[in-house]
């Protein structure tokens, strides 16, 4: 037994709205020390997120294309600027306790998150790394995967919660979908990527998501348990 045990949960397709009060909801109940760790992996519908940066010329579409293009649009609580999520990306929200010793390292906790992809990469024969200056995951000046997170101070205990997470992009031709009506978190100078382009090979986002577990858990030292959908859902 490492300690700690963490509730890890697939859902093959989430509304955002959903998710986000699902993040708000496990949040509470953490604080309020009801409850285990939680790791939701997971897919939105074709969605925008701009975060604290707060840059709505970074969003290209008018409301017209937005409706057009089938795509939601939510101003949030993370850090960062605008990014997309959809169908072919996997979105992981860890919600962590975070003790006092860590109260300031927020940088920290990003380049765990980033290490946890790094390194699945690696067992994919991908070399990929950070680029300085930017928070994510690169394969040289193509983004793989984003990051923007939120530490919850609690209330009721020492220390704070994680949410929000990372999005790490799978199938092949993602960011020819939604990346096009953005620019994909104040970066004009770089394109992105997917795991299906840079490999030439099929995978799905659940098989990913399943396959990265071992990953997190060496960065994250958690006894992992696994839940249904349905488990994870009940706390909306």
């Amino acid at each position: 037994m490492m300690g700690k045990s963490l509730n890890v949960a697939y859902i093959p397709m989430l509304d955002y709205e959903e998710a986000w009060n699902l993040q708000k909801s496990i949040v509470q109940q953490l604080d309020a020390g009801d409850g285990p760790e939680q790791l939701l992996l997971l897919q939105h519908p074709p969605t925008y997120t701009i975060g604290s940066q707060n840059h709505p010329e970074h969003l290209l579409w008018s409301e017209e294309e937005l409706k057009a293009q089938g795509i939601s649009l939510f101003q949030i609580d993370r850090g960062g600027d605008i990014t997309y999520h959809g169908p072919g990306q996997l979105v992981g929200y860890p919600l962590l306790v975070l003790g006092r010793d860590e109260e300031l390292d927020l940088h920290g906790y990003l380049r765990k998150l980033e290490q946890v992809m790094i390194d699945y990469l690696a067992a994919q024969g991908v070399e990929s790394g950070r680029k300085e200056g930017y928070t994510g995951v690169w394969i040289g000046d193509l983004k793989i995967a984003a990051i923007g997170i939120k530490f919850n101070r609690c209330k009721h205990r020492r220390g704070f919660v994680t949410s929000h997470g990372f999005a790490f992009n799978i199938t092949s031709g993602i960011q020819h979908a939604g990346f096009q009506g953005i620019i994909p978190c104040g970066i004009q100078q770089y394109g992105v990527t997917s795991l299906e382009d840079i490999t030439g090979k099929r995978y799905t986002v659940e098989q990913v998501a399943q396959e990265m577990i071992p990953y997190f858990q060496r960065i994250f030292p958690y006894d992992i348990m696994w839940n249904t959908e349905k488990e994870a859902l009940q706390r909306l």
